[in-house]
């Protein structure tokens, strides 16, 4: 018996449609992030880019458990004294809807090139309609 690896030239991306509409926002990251990685397949192999393309719907409809909308803050340092950005979930949602959703999911994901390449698969959108009707996404119900 050999063990076959999945390699660039065997993998197939399929494209997937997701409505994020009353969905909880780290579950249905987790989800997405299983996706993105292709650990789905039965021949996942971890050092390929396996995973499928996901076109998320209704970023702006997600929903958060507890007081996290105004207790949860992104932070971000520009790299000089004194210049640390900080934003509310509630706040990151009223002004960028996508952002949220694709913090937490790249937060999932491998710090390599490798997580770089999967992240670049998954497209968020705000509002019901997206660019991506040529590929003919199916819907995926998470």
């Amino acid at each position: 018996m050999k063990t076959r690896f999945a390699n660039a030239a065997t993998v197939r991306g399929d494209w997937y449609v997701v409505d994020a509409s009353g969905k909880t926002l780290g579950r249905l990251a987790s989800q997405i992030a299983h996706r993105l990685k292709g650990k789905h397949k039965a021949d996942y192999s971890p050092h390929v880019n396996m995973g499928d393309h996901i076109v998320v719907l209704h970023a702006e409809k997600i929903a958060v458990t507890g007081n996290k909308l105004d207790d949860k803050m992104y932070h971000q340092h520009t790299g000089y004294l004194g210049n640390l950005k900080s934003i509310a979930l509630g706040k990151l949602l009223q002004e960028h809807p996508e952002r949220a959703l694709q913090f937490a999911i790249k937060g999932m994901l491998p710090k390599n090139t490798l997580g770089r390449n999967m992240f670049r698969k998954l497209h968020v959108f705000a509002g019901g309609k997206h660019p991506h009707t040529a590929q003919q996404p199916k819907p995926l119900a998470l």
